[in-house]
């Protein structure tokens, strides 16, 4: 059993939001901070797209853009089998059945070269620890000219600065990095070059 304090400090503080205070991400006042409709609209994917939700926590994001994708399908990866597993609810009560899950983390992912169209994450990234790996794993399953869209949004502790994302990407070989939002709640999608970069 893990004390309360330190489920707290963990909850707000930087690092992988614990499951046991799932709850806090589903309260009605997260769709002001960013609504799952929100994300699923910057999101470029066709009905037919296989989409990849990293860190999908309890799903709050995944209902909405699963939605998106009727005749393609959904994959989540997490690090903590609880969020799966609470995120799989979600999905099956909103009666979402063309969805996956792989316990992992952003450095190691579970999965074939090009299996991915888009690959999506929100207030994520900055809890992966080795990022470059991260970027260099999406690289390596998203398909030719596939979009990795990476939100954030304050107050989260992790949050990342646009313009710092934006240079990762760039010197990890993704091109054409869009915004949208603003400075405080962003969405940043760039491609996978259709052709190797030199």
């Amino acid at each position: 059993m893990t004390d309360p304090l330190s489920l707290l400090s963990r909850a707000f503080g930087r690092g992988v939001f614990p499951h046991q205070l799932s709850w806090v991400l589903d309260l009605p006042g997260r769709s002001l901070l960013m609504s799952a409709r929100t994300v699923a609209d910057r999101l470029p994917v066709a009905p037919d797209a296989q989409v990849l939700e990293v860190g999908p926590g309890s799903g709050y994001y995944s209902v909405e853009v699963a939605k998106r994708v009727p005749d393609g399908g959904l994959t989540l990866v997490d690090i903590q089998p609880e969020m799966l597993d609470k995120a799989s609810r979600r999905l099956r009560a909103a009666g979402i059945s063309r969805f996956q899950t792989a316990l992992a983390d952003g450095k190691g992912l579970p999965f074939g070269a090009e299996a991915f169209d888009a690959i999506f994450l929100v207030t994520v990234l900055g809890e992966i620890a080795e990022q470059e790996k991260f970027l260099a794993e999406a690289m390596r399953v998203l398909r030719a000219d596939g979009v990795l869209s990476i939100t954030e949004h304050h107050p989260d502790p992790d949050f990342e600065p646009e313009p710092v994302v934006r240079r990762r990407l760039e010197r990890a070989g993704f091109v054409a990095p869009q915004s949208s939002g603003w400075r405080w709640g962003y969405t940043l999608n760039a491609k996978k070059p259709s052709t190797p970069q030199p």
